[in-house]
């Protein structure tokens, strides 16, 4: 992949419980939903898979953040993606199906003391390591060019710039995600 800049998120967190427990259904139910609406949003260019799993192949290994050392758990939910700009992931992350998961993830994940994503800009396929690598350094030294978040944006060029919030992509996205947001919401949290 070369080109122009895309944006690359990662997000980690960590379960209250095993994934297949009964405290964490809410999430597994809604999780197929939130892959598919990602998928068909607005901006999506793409997002690894996990190895041993059906779907899109793994960016390279996946690893964890030091933050889930003393949890317990070898694995915890945790996404890599790609995708046009900051508004069309904005608009996927904080409205419809997505912000339905949202709502509810206090009940699924213990409360984070680690940042809930880092953003950058790549011109190649991002990986894993250097998505934790990046995830990291933002909590350790706050944002920057090289790793940031929502609230303090920056752009390719590594200025700081303003999201446009006057683009109207959560509604192509609600037209799009109907089936999806009648689905999570009518499953358990």
């Amino acid at each position: 992949m070369s080109g122009a800049a895309k944006l690359a998120i990662y997000n980690f967190g960590l379960f209250v419980a095993p994934y297949d427990s009964p405290e964490v259904e809410g999430f597994r139910l809604r999780e197929p939903s939130n892959f598919l609406a990602a998928e068909t949003a607005q901006g999506f260019i793409g997002r690894s898979g996990y190895d041993g799993e059906p779907g899109p192949e793994s960016w390279v290994q996946q690893v964890f953040p030091r933050f889930i050392e003393g949890s317990g758990f070898d694995t915890a939910p945790s996404s890599l993606s790609l995708w046009a700009d900051l508004e069309s992931l904005m608009a996927f992350s904080y409205s419809g199906v997505h912000a339905d998961a949202l709502k509810h993830a206090r009940r699924w994940q213990v409360e984070r003391r680690w940042p809930a994503l880092v953003l950058w800009w790549t011109k190649g396929r991002p990986d894993w390591a250097d998505a934790v690598r990046r995830f990291e350094q933002l909590h350790d030294q706050g944002p920057g060019p090289t790793a940031f978040h929502f609230k303090d944006p920056y752009g390719p060029d590594g200025e700081r710039i303003s999201i446009d919030r006057a683009r109207e992509l959560a509604a192509l996205n609600a037209e799009r995600h109907r089936d999806f947001l009648a689905h999570v919401l009518s499953v358990k949290v």
